[in-house]
């Protein structure tokens, strides 16, 4: 007992808004369908901010092509009142800018009364403007540089009166699209390690001049309870994990998804040109393979998910592609994945991961008070 009340100090909680993260630890928005209320549900019910994905999440609905808009609006509405019945903790929904019913989703999970909105790959230079006077969702944008944070705090406070209720900052080892170029994912200069001051410095003026706390949390690359205390003494308030959330029993995503991660190896890791025109994470496979060699597949697409999608050129629909692998059918899919991903080595639980994370942040704390 003594030991966890140690623990629990050292890996202290945070406030966004009125919202109190008890274990610092966000569970990252995975789609198409990879954390959804099963997931969520049990990272806030062991402290955490649980994060259901809203990208491509009405693909689980059977009349998605038909009714694309609609299909999406329930899906999302379904997960977030399940979770709600799962659980008291934190709730948070995961938008990106690019989707193109980006304005829907953010209205639903508004509506829905989500806890917290986290929005990245694009801008969401607009998203305050969604809020309603009797709405307390907060809003965490997700960005790649201290420059991109500095833009979103002064639009929002010169449009909106409103200043972001945290910030996440993603680096380069993340799985899925990233916002870097190819040639950013190597260059030391864009490490987490390296974004997580520069992010914090261009935060500090805004919380000076307006009395607030913006709280920043560090995403990309951060699997062990040693990273979480790594990152956390150059600055970030908590951090934001999704690869070692997918190969948990809560995880939305199948057995088959999750034994693909368990069954890599560190070379599995590649870096891919999605079809949206970003470099992202992968876990190689024969599908992946076929792309690299130029062998293209017919592509009809209704309804036009992605902002950045060009139909006319694109190989593959990549929320199909992501679709098929969250059910198991790898010779239609790829697995989006961190670059830890290799890691994994057996199915676990949310509790056992979050015991696993707290053990670990342990031992480093503990390893550098005896080194000091």
């Amino acid at each position: 007992m003594q030991v966890i009340n140690v623990l629990l100090y050292r890996m202290k909680s945070f406030k966004i808004g009125d919202l109190t993260v008890n274990i610092p630890v966000i569970q990252g928005g995975m789609g198409i369908g990879i954390s959804l209320s099963g997931l969520a549900s049990a990272v806030a019910n062991e402290g955490g901010v649980g994060v259901i994905s809203a990208v491509g999440i009405g693909m689980l609905e059977k009349n998605y092509a038909k009714d694309f808009i609609q299909a999406n609006i329930r899906a999302l509405q379904r997960e977030i009142r399940t979770a709600r019945e799962k659980s008291s903790g934190i709730i948070g929904v995961n938008i990106m800018v690019a989707l193109t019913n980006f304005s829907d989703l953010v209205k639903t999970s508004i509506a829905e009364k989500a806890d917290i909105i986290f929005s990245g790959a694009g801008l969401p230079l607009n998203l305050p403007s969604f809020l309603t006077k009797e709405s307390n969702t907060k809003l965490v944008p997700i960005v790649s540089s201290g420059r991109a944070a500095q833009l979103i705090c002064t639009k929002w406070k010169e449009t909106y009166d409103y200043l972001p209720d945290a910030i996440v900052v993603e680096g380069p080892k993340a799985g899925g699209h990233l916002g870097f170029k190819r040639e950013q994912l190597d260059d030391p200069n864009f490490e987490l390690e390296k974004l997580v001051p520069d992010v914090v410095n261009h935060v500090r003026p805004f919380e000076a001049k307006y009395n607030v706390t913006i709280p920043v949390i560090a995403a990309g690359g951060i699997y062990s309870g040693a990273d979480v205390k790594k990152i956390m003494d150059l600055g970030a308030a908590g951090v934001q994990l999704g690869t070692r959330f997918v190969t948990t029993h809560e995880c939305d995503a199948s057995y088959e998804f999750k034994k693909t991660y368990i069954d890599s190896v560190e070379s599995d890791m590649e870096i891919i040109q999605s079809p949206v025109g970003m470099p992202g994470r992968a876990i190689r496979n024969e599908f992946i393979d076929k792309i690299n060699r130029g062998e293209k597949r017919p592509v009809k697409c209704p309804y036009k998910c992605l902002k950045t999608c060009n139909i006319e050129k694109t190989p593959y629909c990549i929320f199909a592609a992501l679709m098929s692998a969250m059910k198991g059918n790898f010779f239609n899919g790829y697995a989006f994945a961190g670059s830890n991903a290799w890691k994994t080595t057996k199915i676990v639980s949310v509790k056992e991961t979050f015991e696993a994370l707290k053990q670990e942040f342990l031992e480093a704390m503990t390893n550098k008070t005896v080194a000091g």
